[in-house]
This record gives structure tokens, sequence and C-alpha cells, in this order.
């Protein structure tokens, strides 16, 4: 009697090739270096501040169709920003083989997530109580908002270079040329520290024509526009903290 033979059963070498799914979110979503998640944050963040200057535009205009559109948008990139952010601080790895520490990267995330939480409260405040601009300061007021979204972007900039940074070492021209970046953002905060005072004072000239509870509120608004450069200039001092080390 002739017994057929069954095949022979694939050796594992002949199984077909699988690519195994990541188990680890922060990885699949942002691959292996624990930069991208944070850099991909902070162009959340600048790109939420840098809607602010049309939101006072907008403002200035008397636009409140134009201004409710970019508050909305102002609101959805800061609701973006934190899924970023809960996502990092749920996925991050808690030991990295580099020389920088989760605590630091934490730290930096937060004082970053400031600038977008700035950017929604000025746009919270006007979608609640739209107020009037005196003439004499509108343009003044929009350059400051500038001035502060510059700082945002000149924090990203720095923030990018963290990846050359970590393959040079830390050390280097590359070091010397963040630590640049780092110095010029701290001037530019200083500029818009002077702007702002420069706006409080106008501001105050106007305070009978305009009444004290506009007075008020534009106080605080011109106050939450400055933290843009404020959480900017803290994130450029925390790197320079962490480049020290």
């Amino acid at each position: 009697m002739v017994f057929s033979r069954e095949p022979d059963a694939p050796t594992p070498s002949e199984e077909p090739s699988q690519t195994m799914p990541t188990s680890n979110p922060f990885i699949s979503l942002f691959g292996r270096s624990p930069f991208k998640p944070l850099q991909q944050h902070m162009r959340t963040v600048t790109e939420c501040a840098a809607l602010v200057p049309a939101l006072l535009q907008a403002l200035i205009d008397g636009d409140a169709q134009g201004m409710e559109a970019v508050a909305q948008s102002i609101l959805t990139l800061e609701e973006k920003a934190d899924e970023i952010k809960n996502s990092m601080r749920a996925h991050l790895p808690k030991s990295l083989f580099m020389p920088v520490d989760r605590r630091d990267l934490l730290e930096v995330l937060s004082l970053q997530d400031t600038i977008a939480d700035s950017a929604q409260e000025a746009a919270e405040l006007l979608r609640l109580r739209p107020m009037p601009v005196p003439e004499a300061m509108a343009q003044p007021l929009l350059a400051f908002a500038r001035q502060c979204v510059e700082a945002c972007r000149q924090a990203e900039m720095a923030i990018e270079e963290l990846d050359e940074l970590v393959e040079m070492g830390f050390s280097g021209r590359e070091l010397a040329r963040v630590m640049a970046m780092v110095d010029q953002l701290a001037e530019t905060e200083r500029q818009a520290d002077v702007m702002r005072n420069e706006l409080f004072r106008a501001l105050f000239t106007h305070e009978e024509v305009l009444g004290a509870v506009s007075v008020l509120f534009l106080h605080r608004l011109i106050e939450w526009i400055g933290k843009l450069a404020d959480g900017a200039e803290k994130v450029g001092d925390r790197l320079r903290l962490l480049l020290a080390r």
C-alpha cells in the first residue's frame, strides 16, 4: 500500500514575512525620536498664536463674523495641541537612551502649551466681549501681536534643532548656533515688553472716552497677547538650561 505524503510544513525561514504592528502608539504616531511630538506640538502652538493678529484685525474692523471664524480656528488648534500634549505625556518612555531627561522634555512641553492657552484666552475674551479699540492704538496693537508671534516662531525654530543637537552631541557649532537663537528670542521678547508698556500708557490716556470697563478688558487682552512672547521666552530659557547640562 502506498501512503500519500503530506506536504512538509514550511520552515520558519519559509514562512511569509510579516511586519508586526507596533504596540506603542507614541512610536507609531511620531517615530522613535521623543523630539518629534515636542516639535509637532510647538508647530501647532505657533500656528495657533499666529492667528492672533488676524483676530485683532477683525476686532478693529468691526467684523464680528470674521472674528468668530478666527476665534474658532484658534480654539481648534489649541485642542489639537492638547491632544498632542496628552499623547506625549501618556506614551513618552520613562527612560530614554539619550542625554535628555524625560522630565526636561515634559517641562518644555508644558511651557509650550502655555502659549496656545494664552491665544485661547484672548480668543475667548473677544468672543465674550468685543471691545472698541481707539484708532491711535490699532496699529501699535497689531504690531505688538506680530512681535509676540515672532517670538513664538523663534522658539519653534530652536525646538526644531533638537534632533541635530543630539547628533552633534550637544556641542560644537550647532550648540553655539542654537544658543544664539535663544539669545535672539530673549531680545525679541524684551522688545515685546517695551511695546506692551507703551500700549498700557496709551490705553490709560483713553480711559475717559472708553470707560473703565472697556479699559479693564483691553488691558487684559494686551496681557494675554503679551503672554505669547512670555511663554516663548520661557521655552527658550528652559532649552538653554537643558543644553547647559
